[in-house]
């Protein structure tokens, strides 16, 4: 009798759950409330405290961009370090998951610029001074930071990200800002940072060196100019033939206009007697040497190069090897400066390209133009083609071992021991070889940005030109003071590149340099706790940028690693496998898969900010086929599974929204399963009463009794194989193994095979094995909701605050509860071996049934011989499960063979089995015959494709294999009609 009916029974819970799962309610709720009660806080299991003697997990935010939005990439990599904080939490851990934002020199201040634009100004406009437009500018962009810089971290709050909002950090703060200085001056005064004019990427409207982070090399239509360099002695022999010039063969001849020299490879014989000579250098009144380098390829165009050491960085290498002049062309807005032909002084760099080709073709010097693929190098930030240019920045010296140094050892040397000697592991653990490869090769880090938003460098200089670098303008002026008074002194104008603060982090973040314990002290701050942090989850894409400049400067600074793990995934793509871009319009929006979005504004978004504004219609037209009807609201908890389901261990994550819709199905699915729980065990006996031993042994409902099932005992067992498997998964940070193990179990083994199970249970069982039951259900989907909620927090917090009581575990969340922990000595191989062989039952059942078309309504009879004992145990659950009206076990074979008549036969273990039913054997026998015919007819088909050379040759592989699944299934279906035809023959048609 279903309890719904039993007006009795009190069913708070229950009644307090919605019919179904709407996701936006409980997220709207828990996710202020966990904020509230503190349980981010670090600390142990939200008590904002450490336990002495409890293990750490730590683990810290890659910084986003203070001007940025939750994109996918962010979402993704959150959903894991959430996934692992919550489960590490609940296991007992002293947890801290740290967050912070990060300045984002360049981007924040193009932001900024930009808005500036539109007021008509530039930050140039901000002051009568340069010195006050600075400090007007810095002042705007703080404010702007104040009023829009959160966008972020409330998307984070969306998501469920449970970090210590306590310790939030901004890489501008001054606790931060302190640190940068400190490390800086240290360096300084090491002898590891240092300032020289050095080849580095430049941008020409920002007017700023940009890292090789913010450049992204895209394929471009271009062209191959060749163009020929007069000897300067006259016509010399070319592998036989005289001849007037060399030929070059440049993309960028305006830059020829700086050249050094032209260059062979020194094993070339077609060149061999002219290095040493000279030729004219076209369009200037130079003479330029020919030399021989291996760098030079001899396939490539004539074999011979242009070296061009102030704009190219190959050239720059070269040059600086054969001591050759170092001539820049450009100016800081790459127009060509006055090192150039006065003709073309004062020409943007592209202008003078048209007017370099003009000249060339005028003086009979342009041998040809082909069009070219090229890779240019292009400032994600502005859109502008970089140009390479020495200018004079700040360096670190990486490589150079400091006198001061107790290990003498340089900065990359530290970091490449940090790896090789374990203390820090990569995982996967192929991506060392990455690293190692750019930590071997690594050259100076360019420190230095033209920029006004960023921290300054803390270097001054007097009149004469000579610096100090200090913490303190006080303290450089008494540097100065040391030398002579009266000096005046000037700061240096550029800020630090944004990578320098945020590899600073993992120490800056827990209060070095003032939080390092003296010897003997008491350990318990956060840089004892947290330092090194447990693991760093980030995609394989700033390896270089981020994760080795954390090791480098962490090592040097605190002789302890940042962090023990390196976790590197891939990166989220869209569903055809193309990288996500705002500006190629095929973004998707975390927020938007939470909340859903209509049609329209999808459109508009996608449609906005594309690199060809051409390509919108073909946008909206892509964005309409994907995404009809716009995209429904999943839901946090669906969005983190799909997550979850896709961090595996390859390159890139091609995601596919879809996939959201089969989580959010999971979602209702355990929704529902709750309420059926809830409905047949709130308020009802679950075994939960204190009683001893002997009192149970006694027997009988009144002590508590509990007679636990086969089914029981098996979904009992099954819960502790997956509880070990998922442990495992989160070792091994294998969050998509977690997912798949714990949907798996819910699903398939709960709600599909236990449910049902349990329903009969409780329907046909007495009092003692009802009252087992019960607890099993309910101890099941309790454990349940703690397993998946580190993956799925919101649903999870909902449902176990309603089961929980009734499952008689007490606790505030289930965020704080204690995680599953497997139990072996539960394992129960008899009940699974049991229930294992129901299923077979079952599904022999089902397909029978399907062998003779039978509707799953239609219930039928089963008749059964052999294993009597277990048919009859397992009877009511079967003729539930099977959708059966009655299971009826024979022990005399003639007597089975006589009732089955013709019904097909299935055979499982000792047991065979049938599903009675009426038939008319002589219709039956012309169908079946006609069957056989067709699939006779079918094989002999395809056997003749599969004969044919010429078809076999021509065929895909795939398509060959998918014709021999073909025959092997109608073979298969085949032999079974046979076999009921031969019984169908040995039955006696009823007259």
């Amino acid at each position: 009798m279903s309890n719904e009916t039993t007006p009795a029974i009190l069913q708070p819970g229950l009644e307090s759950l919605s019919k179904s799962f709407e996701p936006a309610a409980l997220e709207a709720h828990w996710g202020p409330e966990w904020e509230k009660r503190g349980y981010g806080v670090a600390g142990h299991r939200g008590t904002q405290a450490p336990q002495a003697d409890a293990p750490n997990f730590a683990i810290q935010l890659p910084p986003p961009n203070v001007t940025g939005t939750l994109h996918m990439g962010h979402a993704f990599n959150q959903t894991i370090m959430d996934s692992l904080t919550r489960y590490h939490r609940m296991r007992g851990y002293n947890t801290a998951w740290i967050p912070g934002t990060d300045h984002a020199g360049i981007a924040t201040q193009i932001v900024v610029e930009r808005q500036l634009q539109g007021q008509g100004i530039s930050r140039h406009d901000m002051g009568p001074t340069p010195s006050e437009a600075r400090k007007n500018f810095v002042a705007k962009v703080w404010e702007w930071k104040e009023q829009s810089g959160n966008t972020i971290t409330e998307q984070m709050r969306r998501m469920g990200d449970s970090v210590d909002w306590t310790r939030e950090y901004f890489t501008m703060d001054d606790k931060l800002s302190k640190v940068v200085s400190e490390t800086f001056v240290k360096l300084y005064e090491q002898g590891l940072i240092y300032r020289g004019k050095r080849l580095v990427s430049w941008d020409p409207v920002l007017q700023s060196a940009v890292s090789d982070l913010e450049v992204e090399n895209i394929e471009a239509d271009g062209k191959m100019h060749y163009i020929l360099y007069p000897f300067a002695d006259g016509p010399q022999l070319i592998d036989g033939v005289m001849q007037k010039g060399m030929t070059i063969a440049t993309t960028r001849p305006e830059t020829m206009l700086a050249d050094g020299a032209l260059a062979v490879h020194p094993e070339d014989e077609r060149y061999k007697n002219l290095v040493g000579k000279k030729v004219n250098l076209p369009l200037c009144d130079r003479q330029i040497p020919i030399i021989a380098d291996d760098f030079v390829d001899r396939e490539f165009g004539s074999g011979c190069v242009k070296i061009t050491g102030a704009h190219d960085a190959n050239d720059y290498a070269c040059s600086m090897r054969h001591n050759l002049p170092l001539i820049t062309i450009f100016t800081l807005t790459a127009a060509v400066n006055e090192n150039g032909p006065k003709a073309y002084q004062g020409m943007d760099r592209f202008v003078a390209r048209k007017a370099v080709i003009k000249d060339l073709e005028a003086q009979g010097l342009l041998i040809e133009i082909k069009p070219h693929k090229l890779m240019l190098p292009i400032c994600a930030r502005t859109g502008q083609v970089v140009e390479p240019m020495l200018t004079d920045q700040w360096f670190v010296a990486v490589n150079k071992i400091s006198p001061q140094d107790p290990a003498g050892k340089s900065i990359a040397q530290k970091a490449i021991d940090a790896v090789h000697t374990g203390q820090v592991s990569f995982v996967p653990e192929n991506w060392v070889n990455t690293y190692d490869q750019w930590m071997n090769n690594i050259q100076d880090w360019c420190i230095s940005r033209q920029l006004w938003w960023g921290h300054q460098i803390p270097a001054w200089y007097d009149e004469e030109g000579h610096v100090y670098v200090a913490k303190s303008e006080a303290e450089a002026q008494a540097q100065a003071d040391a030398k002579g008074p009266g000096k005046k002194l000037k700061r240096d104008e550029d800020v630090l590149d944004t990578w320098y603060s945020s590899a600073l982090v993992p120490f800056s973040t827990m209060g070095w340099p003032e939080a390092v314990p003296a010897s003997g002290t008491k350990k318990t701050q956060d840089y004892d706790l947290y330092l090194p942090s447990s693991v760093l989850v980030t995609g394989y894409d700033i390896i270089f940028f981020w994760v080795a400049r954390m090791i480098m400067m962490t090592t040097h600074f605190t002789g302890r690693v940042p962090f023990k793990h390196v976790y590197i995934h891939g990166l989220v793509r869209d569903a055809q496998g193309k990288k996500m871009s705002k500006s190629e319009g095929n973004v998707l929006d975390p927020v938007d898969l939470i909340d859903g979005i209509s049609l329209e504004p999808l459109l508009e978004k996608r449609s906005q900010g594309l690199r060809k504004p051409e390509t919108a219609p073909q946008v909206r037209k892509n964005t309409q086929k994907e995404f009809p009807e716009g995209i429904p609201a999943y839901g946090a908890d669906a969005l983190r599974f799909t997550f979850a389901a896709l961090a595996s261990l390859g390159r890139s994550i091609n995601f596919d929204s879809k996939r959201c819709e089969g989580y959010r199905n999971f979602c209702n699915k355990l929704w529902n399963a709750t309420r059926f729980v809830l409905m047949n065990c709130e308020g009802q006996d679950c075994g939960l009463k204190e009683h001893t031993k002997a009192e149970c042994a006694v027997g009988g409902p009144a002590h508590g009794y509990m007679n636990f099932s086969q089914a029981d005992r098996w979904i009992s067992s099954k819960i502790q194989r997956v509880e070990a498997d998922v442990a495992k998964g989160f070792a091994e940070y294998r969050l998509d193994n977690v997912a798949n193990v714990i949907y798996d179990f819910v699903w398939n083994e709960f709600c599909d095979w236990y449910l049902e199970i349990a329903k009969v249970q409780i329907n046909t069982g007495d009092a003692s094995q009802q009252r087992a039951t019960r607890r099993t259900l309910i101890r099941t989907l309790e454990t349940i909701l703690r397993l998946v909620h580190p993956i799925t927090p919101f649903i999870s917090e909902e449902l176990w605050q309603k089961v929980a009581p009734v499952a008689g575990r007490s606790g505030p969340s289930v965020s704080i509860a204690a995680y599953p922990v497997s139990q072996p000595e539960r394992i129960d191989a008899p009940a699974e071996a049991h229930v294992a062989k129901l299923k077979t039952l079952v599904d022999a059942c089902r397909n029978l049934r399907g062998e003779m078309s039978v509707s799953p309504a239609t219930k039928l009879p089963l008749y059964v011989l052999g294993d009597s004992d277990f048919m009859k145990a397992a009877g009511p659950v079967l003729q539930a499960l099977a959708k059966l009206n009655e299971v009826k076990v024979f022990d005399d074979e003639a007597a089975w063979t006589k009732a089955a008549e013709a019904a097909p036969v299935a055979v499982v273990g000792e047991a065979r089995l049938c599903l009675f039913m009426e038939v008319d054997v002589a219709a039956e026998k012309i169908r079946l015959s006609k069957e056989v015919a067709r699939l006779e007819g079918e094989i002999g088909k395809a056997n003749g494709k599969l004969s044919n050379e010429a078809f076999v040759a021509k065929a895909p592989p795939a398509v060959i294999d998918q014709e021999r699944k073909r025959v092997a299934d109608f073979e298969a279906t085949l032999s079974k009609m046979k076999a009921q035809l031969l019984q169908l023959e040995a039955t006696p048609s009823k007259s």
